[in-house]
């Protein structure tokens, strides 16, 4: 019985052949159901199989190539899926699929080689961010969730940065295919930032940011720019590479504002800067700071200050260089006797150039214009004496009547730029015996610019160094003021005379304590001036009795009145040049030492005037023979032919020029002077200590002190003290003295 139900259940099939649309043949089997129809089925195979057609098998493979492509590019696919399916079957069925499978491998192999990371990253955002909008798309609301659970939202960055991100191969990828869009772009290429933007983003909201990301990224950088450093230096020249590390911050701060996260700020900036700035200070500085300071590179300058503000020590740095080269440079002015000439005015030039950079390009920040200060005081005092001198000596250029150059207001800037200099001067008293010189020329002979500008610069050193220092100037200008008022006085009494006089006298009377010293020089005066003298005189003894009056020579001067073929002429001349001419009323020649037997002229001041009758430009004598210089047996006559077009003729006084003679004799009247007050004032110290010993008597006296001395000048003076018995040595310690009363 159950035999025959088996029977009744097996199924019975028949062969169906049907024809598809490509010309393949199918075979497929139907099922006959009739109950005790048992048949065996035959299925035998065409006797000739059909052919594929010529192109079938690459035409095919080109339409699945295309498919594949679309695939991955997630495209639309051009053709009938199922059309796609049935060609890879019959291809399959002519033993064409290890063929067909090699080249389905090859390009899917290819896709997954041509994947560059920029390709990587796009697939990694659009992964992150359909991840984003699904999460948000399922979130619940807070109000309906358990609120001991996490929200889905932080339950989908989880899920995302375990599954994904996480993951050591994608995340090495992703960060790699970052940097290496952040390093072009530092190349110069063009790059997607919202892109960056986004992944940076994702890395950020999964809290793997610093760890996946800012180290590497940190890392990275610094090896960049400590290579670009090292070349660049080389390579360029310190302006260009100042503005280069300039632009780098730029760009830098530009990606922190457009995709990095605004903690990677700090450390990167500080990154570029200590490998641009903080590795090369001394190379930027040694290579290129004299230059911008030469070539007054105000912008550069800034620019550097500005940068190397940002760097630790590097102002400092900058300092010491900024030092150095003020020393050097200012130095060279100073210590060149080459350009003596032109000191004064390279050192207001300098000090006006480093002024302006100091304000300008740095700030006015406080540490460099002291150190600037302190560097000029250094420089200046290198070369001790000559500075005061010259500085004098330019003061006197600008003060002499004649000094065309400026207004009574730029006059007075000048003077006010002279003082700045002034005051890093240690040796005061030298100008002041120059300074006071110079002064005396100007008032004696009229050559003072103006007297507002001389009692302004009177002003500026009283308010500098104390009345002291301009007590004994001040004097000279009373002087003047009551010779005026004496003369009138004379005027007055040579009118009440008996015996009147053609020639008109004019007396200065110089306190000697307040003028310099003047060597006396007896010469032979004409009769006329002698008596005119002996008047003077009785008329200001009368007056004052129990003084003495001291006649200087050397310091007067004449207005003469000479006839020329010409017509007349008044001379302006010195006291000598004065004498000169005048024997030339009483004989037409003379020669050198005839005329000084009868002027009594010390032999070269008399060569100087003569020189200066004779050889200058208004030439009232004639040499023989001619020459410039003056020499023994040289006989001069009156020029009858000269011409001027001047009716008062200056002629220029060649004697009231400054001689070397009178440089050395003003230096060592400064140095007698600096020995007396070295004299007094260990005098008054011991006087006020009674006992004192060596180290602290010469401390004390640097303190007082207002020149530049040497312990060797001190000890000295000290020795020569207690040979004058004004104090004596200990007899127990000789390094101690006692004073004696």
């Amino acid at each position: 019985m159950a035999e025959d139900t088996r029977q009744d259940k097996r199924a019975s099939f028949s062969a169906i052949t049907e024809h598809s649309r490509n010309g393949m043949a199918r075979t497929s089997a139907v099922a006959s159901t009739k109950t005790g129809a048992s048949k065996k089925i035959v299925i035998k195979n065409f006797k000739d199989r059909p052919k594929l057609s010529e192109n079938y098998t690459e035409d095919t493979w080109l339409k699945l190539r295309d498919a594949v492509g679309a695939i991955q590019n997630s495209t639309s696919i051009q053709y009938n899926l199922e059309e796609l399916y049935q060609a890879v079957e019959n291809l399959c069925s002519y033993k064409v699929s290890p063929t067909l499978y090699k080249q389905l491998r090859q390009v899917c192999e290819d896709h997954v080689q041509a994947l560059d990371n920029l390709s990587f990253l796009k697939r990694m955002n659009r992964c992150w961010q359909d991840h984003c909008r699904q999460t948000v798309g399922f979130n619940v609301s807070k109000t309906c969730m358990n609120l001991t659970l996490s929200p889905i939202w932080d339950t989908g960055l989880e899920l995302f940065r375990i599954h994904i991100v996480s993951d050591s191969a994608v995340q090495k990828r992703a960060v790699d295919g970052i940097l290496e869009q952040i390093e072009l772009e530092r190349n110069g290429e063009t790059i997607d930032r919202s892109l960056l933007r986004s992944l940076l983003g994702m890395l950020s909201d999964l809290q793997v940011y610093r760890d996946s990301f800012e180290e590497r990224f940190l890392t990275e950088t610094d090896r960049l720019y400590a290579a670009e450093g090292q070349r660049l230096m080389l390579e360029r020249d310190v302006p260009e590479y100042l503005h280069h590390v300039v632009r780098r911050l730029e760009e830098e701060n530009d990606r922190i504002l457009s995709y990095l996260d605004q903690s990677t700020q700090k450390p990167l900036i500080g990154c570029v800067e200590k490998q641009l700035l903080g590795e090369h200070m001394t190379a930027i500085l040694q290579k290129g700071l004299r230059n911008l300071l030469d070539e007054n590179r105000v912008t550069e300058l800034t620019l550097l200050y500005q940068l190397f503000s940002k760097v630790k020590g590097g102002l400092p740095t900058l300092l010491q260089f900024w030092r150095d080269y003020i020393k050097a440079f200012g130095g060279e002015i100073v210590c060149t006797p080459e350009k003596d000439k032109d000191m004064v005015q390279d050192l207001l030039d300098f000090k006006d150039k480093m002024d302006n950079v100091a304000q300008c390009c740095f700030a006015r920040n406080e540490g460099f214009i002291n150190t600037m200060k302190e560097a000029f005081e250094t420089f200046i005092n290198k070369r001790s004496n000559k500075p005061a001198e010259l500085i004098a000596k330019y003061v006197d250029s600008k003060l002499r009547a004649g000094n065309k150059e400026a207004t009574e207001e730029e006059l007075e800037r000048i003077l006010d730029k002279i003082m700045i200099i002034f005051r890093f001067i240690h040796g005061k008293d030298v100008f002041e015996a120059f300074y006071k010189k110079d002064l005396a020329k100007r008032l004696l002979v009229g050559k003072s610019a103006s007297v507002d500008a001389e009692k302004s610069m009177l002003s500026k050193l009283k308010h500098e160094c104390g009345a002291a220092f301009t007590s004994k100037l001040e004097g000279m200008f009373k002087d003047m003021e009551l010779s005026k008022d004496i003369m009138i006085q004379f005027k007055q009494y040579m009118q009440n005379q008996s015996d009147p006089t053609n020639i008109e006298l004019t007396v200065n009377i110089l306190t000697m304590g307040y003028w310099p010293s003047y060597t006396p020089m007896e010469v032979h005066l004409p009769t006329e001036m002698v008596k005119l003298q002996e008047v003077f005189k009785l008329f200001y003894l009368g007056k004052h009795s129990g003084r003495k009056l001291q006649w200087q020579p050397t310091l007067g001067h004449a207005v003469l009145k000479a006839e020329f073929k010409e017509g007349k002429k008044e001379l302006q001349v010195s006291l000598f040049q004065t004498l000169v001419l005048l024997m030339f009323n009483e004989g037409e020649e003379f020669s050198v030492e005839e005329i000084q037997t009868a002027t009594g002229i010390e032999d070269g001041e008399l060569r100087r005037t003569l020189q200066s009758l004779a050889c200058g430009k208004a030439r009232v004598l004639n040499k023989n023979p001619r020459g410039k210089d003056v020499e023994d047996g040289d006989r001069f006559n009156f020029n009858n032919e000269f011409k001027h077009k001047l009716f008062r003729i200056k002629i220029n006084q060649i004697q009231m020029k400054e001689t070397v003679e009178e440089q050395v004799s003003t230096t060592e009247r400064v140095f007698q002077d600096r020995q007396y007050q070295i004299d007094a004032a260990v005098v008054r110290i011991m006087k006020m200590r009674k006992t004192l010993s060596h180290n602290l008597l010469v401390s004390e006296l640097y303190n007082q002190l207002k020149f530049p001395v040497k312990p060797g000048d001190l000890k000295k003076r000290i020795e020569s003290l207690i040979d004058r018995d004004y104090m004596e040595r200990d007899k127990e310690t000789p390094n101690q003295y006692h004073y004696v009363a």
